[in-house]
């Protein structure tokens, strides 16, 4: 190894060799070309660094043993934010440089460069802006190289300062020196500005207009602690708040949000206020004190200080620590300002529920005042929205509920490189995903597509996603429903192009084995959610899939025993009606000791039975799903839904408030498996009625219920597995999102020799479907040569 140099000193070695390098991957708005400029003078080296669209390209000179170095501690020494995806260099001829120095950006043809996400604000920066001594204190948009937004200001690549929604903001003579100062932590950092150059903070309420950011805070303050309502613009788009122990502020948020009964998140000041809470175990105050600082979900406290409408009925409470220096600056004191200080805030995102977010200030104009008393709100544009990210942690790795800002858009490797695919996603929980090379770009969170706002939000993001890549797609990829809104959009927007249809199930089994980079491997895949139209055109959601070498095929190696679905959505917002169905099914009489009965008027029950009789609006349904659907209103605990998968998150609550081993406490229940590989849950409801009628408690027959199915998932992949030699399994949709479900089914399977992939990157929900969708048609146009 060579000898160490002081900063800024050149070794002049006649032997000099010149490399060029092109570096891929997040590489830029991370702090990477001035990461190069330091490493590279600290060796001694010569030579340049500077932004392509593409990537990062550098050329250094030097003597051999020293450029081998620097091309180790390039990516072993990366920025924290930095992805390093891939490293290339030739060499070039010698031309004598005397120094190292950062290069204006050029443009180039071909792949375009990773956008970064957005991340927290940093330490450092938090310090200073608490540190009246530093000319940043209490300047709501403190940013620096290594934190703050990226993606929803990024309005081209390359990434600089021109390209992004701060041009409107030329930096003052101080911001400039730092930004050029290769030693301060702002060399190069975009959104980089201060009091006197960068955007302002103002207060709206009515006629009242607050400016300046520590007046517009204070009355935001103000307004909190008198119960009013304050949309709040943030990095990705509007937020509302209100007090979260104020039980009539948050039952007006519910009502004017028309939320139903879904729960909201938390913003809290800290890790002790977040203890406060929740319980907060390593794990998770790991991730929520991660750089993508998301929602996280934990198990509330019951002496949690928060209204009973913050989530009603729901012992989880999802938290986030403050991620941009508003919430900093919200919740600490305001000096000379008597407004109480809060220390969490009920914070969810500005629209009506199923919307997309509000992020422009003409829509804040138009939509807000319905839904807001007040906005505290800045100049500074957001070019692209972007939700909060949603997570579970599971042994000590995140499960993503809701894959978006701080994770969005960071690309998947798909190994192989691939035309162009535009991937729609699915109908419920929408991202699209877009292919460019080898990699697979998925977008931000996006919404429920049962409007035509969201509608245009998906375009919009289309849009604004394929102009960063600058990629045109050649295929399309949508689900096969026909009656879904993006497969509609994707066969109106063809032209020319081939539209793929994926088979739902199947879309969920490739996007897991692409997060884990096992394209290609054959996979038993057990596939659960509530509703996937299926091949045969019946509703599926209990499918156990066998992929071979060739993952854009597969064959339906098992299902869920199949029951009528009655009424289609009537039937999914009413649990009571799947239990009254798989009831009969398995040939259990309606008697009114049983809660789903007692849940229905006599009308109700002979319209259903009725219905169940004749067939008319019944299609066969193998939703897992849907069972746990039945099985909730079975044991009483949800007969109507106010938000999707209420009554299954409610069963795993129940069934967690069971402790030791469940299965020893009551008859133990069956799930069995016929030859063909059916799941028969017939034997199943008729032990859960028995255990009713001679008083098992509800709690330990919900928690004998996971075992069962748990069970009953573990003899099915077997059975495949022996008949195909496969030992990988997988774990993925909606159901899975059911953390005793999916620990349950992860260790008897593991117990079984199978090793067992889980969501990590995705989320097992339809919001990771379009990844699947997007590697189906890639493999697909890749074995036709397209």
């Amino acid at each position: 190894m060579a000898a160490a140099v002081k900063l800024g000193q050149v070794r002049t070695v006649a032997a000099a060799q010149r490399r060029r390098l092109t570096v891929t991957g997040v590489v830029q708005g991370v702090g990477f070309r001035p990461f190069v400029y330091r490493l590279a003078t600290e060796l001694g080296l010569a030579g340049l660094v500077g932004n392509a669209a593409g990537a990062v390209f550098i050329e250094v000179e030097g003597p051999e043993p020293v450029l081998e170095e620097f091309a180790h501690r390039l990516v072993d020494q990366a920025p924290p934010l930095a992805d390093v995806a891939s490293v290339q260099a030739e060499p070039i001829p010698p031309v004598g440089d005397d120094g190292f120095r950062i290069v204006t950006s050029r443009e180039s043809e071909g792949a375009r460069t990773a956008i970064p996400p957005d991340v927290a604000v940093c330490d450092d920066c938090v310090a200073e802006l608490f540190d009246p001594a530093d000319r940043r204190y209490r300047h709501p948009f403190v940013t620096c190289t290594n934190c703050g937004p990226r993606f929803t200001i990024i309005t081209d690549l390359p990434y600089d300062r021109p390209a992004t929604t701060m041009a409107g903001f030329p930096m003052c003579e101080r911001c400039a020196r730092e930004y050029h100062d290769v030693g301060d932590r702002r060399f190069h950092a975009q959104p980089v500005c201060c009091p006197d150059c960068g955007p302002s903070l103002r207060f709206e309420s009515g006629a009242q207009r607050v400016d300046g950011a520590d007046a517009a805070l204070a009355a935001a303050q103000r307004a909190l602690a008198d119960g009013r309502i304050v949309a709040i613009k943030g990095i990705g788009g509007y937020h509302l708040a209100c007090a979260v122990d104020d039980e009539s502020a948050v039952r007006a948020l519910r009502g004017r949000k028309a939320r139903g009964g879904k729960p909201f998140a938390v913003l809290v000041r800290d890790l002790p206020v977040a203890r406060r809470f929740a319980e907060v175990d390593a794990a998770e105050a790991a991730v929520l004190t991660s750089p993508a600082r998301p929602v996280v979900l934990l198990d509330r406290r019951a002496e949690a200080p928060v209204a009973e409408a913050v989530a009603p009925g729901c012992p989880q409470l999802g938290l986030l620590l403050p991620y941009s220096p508003v919430h900093h600056l919200l919740l600490a004191p305001v000096p000379g300002s008597p407004a109480p200080v809060p220390d969490a805030l009920v914070l969810t995102s500005a629209n009506l529920s199923d919307e997309p977010i509000c992020f422009t200030d003409d829509d804040a104009r138009d939509r807000l005042p319905r839904l807001a008393d007040a906005v505290l709100t800045h100049d500074r544009p957001i070019f692209v929205p972007c939700d909060d990210s949603v997570v579970r942690v599971l042994d000590d790795h995140e499960l993503p509920i809701r894959r978006s800002r701080g994770y969005a858009p960071l690309p998947v490797d798909l190994g192989f490189a691939a035309p162009p695919v535009l991937a729609v996603g699915g109908e419920l929980k929408n991202t699209f995903c877009l292919t460019d090379g080898r990699r697979a770009y998925l977008s931000a969170h996006i919404g429920d597509m049962g409007s035509l706002e969201t509608l245009r939000a998906f375009e919009r993001s289309v849009g604004q996603l394929g102009t960063l890549r600058r990629a045109v797609p050649e295929w399309l990829a949508a689900d096969a429903h026909p009656g879904y809104l993006t497969t509609g959009w994707a066969q109106r927007h063809a032209e020319d192009r081939p539209v793929e249809l994926v088979q739902h199930h199947h879309a969920h089994v490739v996007s897991l084995l692409a997060e884990h980079g096992r394209l290609g491997e054959p996979i038993v895949g057990v596939s659960f959610d509530g509703t996937g139209y299926g091949s045969d055109g019946a509703v599926w959601g209990g499918e156990i899939l066998r992929l071979g070498t060739d993952s854009h095929r597969f064959v339906r190696a098992g299902h869920l025993r199949a029951v009528s679905l009655p009424g289609g959505d009537a039937a999914v917002r009413n649990p009571r009606r799947m239990a009254l169905s798989h009831l009969s099914s398995a040939g259990v009489d309606w008697a009114a000791d049983l809660p789903p009965v007692a849940a229905c008027t006599p009308a109700e029950l002979r319209a259903l039975r009725s219905q169940l009789a004749s067939g008319i609006g019944c299609v066969p349904c193998t939703s897992m799903g849907r069972l746990f659907d039945a099985v909730s209103s079975l044991l009483g605990v949800r007969h109507r839904i106010e938000y999707e998968g209420q009554a299954a998150i409610e069963l795993e609550a129940l069934a967690t408030t069971v402790g030791g081993n469940p299965a020893a406490a009551t008859p133990r229940l069956r799930l069995p498996v016929h030859p063909d590989g059916q799941l028969d849950p017939f034997p199943l409801l008729v032990e859960l009625v028995a255990g009713l009628r001679t008083g098992v408690p509800a709690a330990l027959l919900a928690a004998a219920f996971h075992e069962a199915v748990a069970d009953g998932v573990m003899s099915v992949v077997a059975q495949v597995g022996e008949r195909s030699g496969i030992r990988l399994a997988g774990l993925t949709g909606g159901v899975f999102q059911n953390v005793l479900l999916l620990q349950a089914c992860r260790s008897r399977l593991q117990e079984a020799g199978f090793e067992v992939l889980t969501h990590r990157v995705v989320p097992p929900n339809d919001g990771g479907l379009a990844l699947g969708q997007a590697a189906v048609v890639a493999l697909q146009a890749r074995e036709e040569g397209g």
